[in-house]
């Protein structure tokens, strides 16, 4: 079923096409919203998938808006996303 979630930390086109291209293999085609904040992505997911999803994005530095991190893994994650959005605007 398609779903839609906020996403922190997604800036750019760079950061969008890393999150397609992370997301792609497990989860299909993804949709980014670069046109709200935060930002929103949406895709086919069942409620059992969500836990996968969020690990998944918090490995690449866009965890969802609802996840309660510390300050140490809010730093973490957005230096993950700086990296992140670098690749992205190199593919």
């Amino acid at each position: 079923m398609k779903q839609t979630f906020k996403v922190e930390n997604v800036k750019c086109g760079g950061c969008a096409n890393t999150l397609k291209k992370k997301l792609l293999n497990r989860f299909g085609e993804v949709e980014v919203n670069l046109e709200v904040t935060p930002r929103e992505i949406a895709l086919d997911i069942d409620n059992e998938q969500l836990e996968e999803l969020r690990i998944i994005l918090r490995s690449i530095g866009y965890p969802l808006s609802d996840d309660e991190l510390g300050v140490i893994d809010e730093i973490t994650t957005k230096a993950k996303s700086f990296i992140s959005c670098a690749t992205g605007k190199l593919s």
